[in-house]
């Protein structure tokens, strides 16, 4: 005890209590203050054992209960909340209490996670769509395929979009380890089974099967397919273009000259044709020698070129041919067609072809395209020749051609999933990809070649017909004249009767944009593609409501010709 050394007796007494007092007042507030650190350890706000988590699903979307346990909201997994207390138990069910935007509630504990990584909870999912199995998470190279209602192991993914979806997954396929875009997966093995439109759209196609050897129509995806729209690339909603193949390169102010005085608003340039590279890409250096030996023009001469096109204003495209590469194939002539009486690639009219179903010719072409538009600044990506040969069909049910096909696939499977796979790589480029297809695609049956619109539209951005007069039999569609005479009348009855038509059989269309003959016709009677007759070309199709433009084919890209048939570009149409 605290006491003085002097004075009375009584002075040693109030002394002594005062002492008592205050060292009994010194445990109650030293009590008080326990309990109040004691409340605020396991409060709201305390900072020492307050912790954050992260929500976790196998879903985009985790319950939000108040704190009566009812649901009032939803949160999106990979958000980030604050652990407020231990588990509370209700019901058998354990939850956390957690702070989110200021406020209390409850998630269940099975929904909460430390780390970001394991926000992903789901173990297996299932193909929706056929898809392509890639061998890495940030390339093009292709390690294999999965059909429809394959089930994969999930084992990880790339990132979180802001709606908890997830991008790429990392998957197990038998023993195969690789990445897949997860748009292309569902849930369930019965979802994944399901066709799109199950009673409407799908029951059209389904009614259309293998004629021609083609494939059937059946077998073909149409699931909406997302219509890209690049703020930095705007696509011009009618494009008007002229088409310079790679030898007229040199020459380009003189197109673009041309282009600015008579309503021309887009060039098409070559990037590749058959025998044709227009410049010494990389992708060519890697994939096909030849075609980077063969290039007519340099890489400066090409890129100053593109250059000009663009600083004109004009909108640029890029032509590639796909399946028709006879420098490819000479490269490499175990991803060709194959005469299986040489064992050799088979010569289809003096030119060779890589096999559709072929994986690294898919690669190629892409890599190709997503250089030029990386290197060259490209607004869109046009792909010819996505095909088969055409008039091959006893020499395949004869057996003296093989087409190689790995995954057993329809040919238009081949042709509709080599377009998923180039939209999905480019569009990662902010470039749009067009597709040029046969005006014969545009009837109710798959092609021999393997083209069917519907399933090349569904999935393009742009889809380009070459409804060309003289390529038509004489009397088409019943005509009492040759229809090359009378280019109105045919191109309106294909543009309405057909195009338009199989537009409205699927749930996200292309735009359509026609190639036009802009070239005298040989056959007889032989007719002049004057002025005249263009313009009548282009007043067919925009009266049968294809009104996403034009391209001018000229083989030769003649300016003699683009000049003097030059007053049809700029007309009201």
């Amino acid at each position: 005890m605290w006491y003085t050394i002097d004075g009375d007796g009584m002075n040693k007494k109030i002394r002594f209590d005062r002492v008592i007092i205050f060292f009994v007042a010194a445990i109650i507030v030293a009590f008080v203050c326990f309990y109040a650190i004691l409340n605020l350890f396991k409060g709201v706000n305390n900072i020492f054992t307050s912790k954050e988590m992260f929500v976790a699903s196998n879903y985009l979307t985790v319950p939000l209960y108040d704190l009566n346990y009812n649901k009032v909201d939803e949160l999106i997994r990979g958000t980030k909340v604050i652990i407020l207390a231990d588990k509370n138990v209700n019901n058998n069910v354990e939850y956390y209490k957690i702070s989110y935007n200021k406020k209390e509630y409850f998630v269940l504990a099975a929904a909460l996670v430390e780390e970001l990584k394991e926000v992903v909870l789901e173990k297996e999912m299932f193909v929706r769509t056929p898809l392509t199995l890639y061998e890495s998470i940030d390339d093009i190279k292709i390690k294999g395929m999965v059909e429809k209602g394959e089930k994969l192991e999930i084992l990880g993914y790339n990132k979180l979009n802001d709606d908890g979806s997830v991008d790429i997954y990392k998957v197990k396929y038998g023993e195969q380890e690789g990445y897949v875009y997860s748009k292309y997966l569902v849930a369930s093995e019965e979802e994944s089974l399901k066709n799109y439109d199950e009673d409407g759209i799908y029951q059209i196609h389904k009614k259309r099967g293998d004629s021609w050897g083609g494939g059937d129509a059946a077998n073909l995806d149409y699931y909406p397919y997302e219509k890209i729209k690049f703020e930095n690339n705007v696509m011009p909603d009618e494009v008007r273009a002229l088409y310079m193949n790679s030898g007229v390169v040199y020459n380009v102010d003189k197109y673009i000259e041309l282009a600015k005085k008579s309503g021309i608003n887009a060039i098409v340039v070559d990037i590749k044709d058959n025998t044709s590279p227009a410049y010494p890409a990389q992708a060519m250096a890697e994939y096909s020698i030849t075609n980077y030996d063969k290039a007519i023009n340099s890489y400066d001469e090409y890129k100053n070129a593109i250059k000009k096109i663009k600083d004109a204003g004009l909108y640029v495209i890029g032509r590639i041919t796909v399946f028709k590469d006879s420098y490819y194939s000479k490269d490499h002539p175990e991803d060709t067609i194959i005469d299986t009486a040489t064992g050799k690639s088979y010569n289809h009219d003096g030119s060779y072809w890589p096999s559709a179903y072929n994986r690294n010719v898919w690669e190629f072409n892409v890599a190709l395209a997503i250089e030029s538009v990386k290197e060259m600044g490209f607004n869109e990506i046009q792909f010819d020749y996505v095909r088969f040969p055409d008039r091959v069909g006893s020499l395949e049910k004869e057996g003296k051609i093989s087409y190689n096909n790995t995954y057993n696939e329809d040919k238009a499977q081949a042709i509709q999933r080599f377009v998923m796979y180039a939209c999905d790589e480019i569009h990662k480029y902010n470039a749009y990809v067009s597709i040029d297809v046969f005006g014969e695609s545009a009837h109710t049956y798959v092609t021999a070649y393997g083209q069917y619109w519907a399933a090349i539209s569904n999935v393009a951005d742009v889809i380009s017909g070459m409804p060309y007069p003289d390529h038509f039999s004489t009397y088409e569609y019943g005509f009492s004249k040759p229809v090359w005479t009378i280019p109105y009348d045919l191109l309106n009855l294909w543009g309405s009767d057909f195009v338009m038509e199989r537009q409205k059989e699927i749930p996200t269309p292309a735009t359509v944009r026609t190639w036009i003959q802009v070239y005298d016709t040989s056959k007889s009677p032989a007719v002049k593609y004057d002025a005249d007759m263009v313009s009548k070309e282009i007043s067919g199709l925009y009266d049968a409501g294809l009104t996403g433009g034009f391209m001018t084919w000229n083989g030769s890209s003649s300016l003699l010709k683009y000049e003097e048939v030059s007053n049809a570009f700029g007309k009201e149409y």
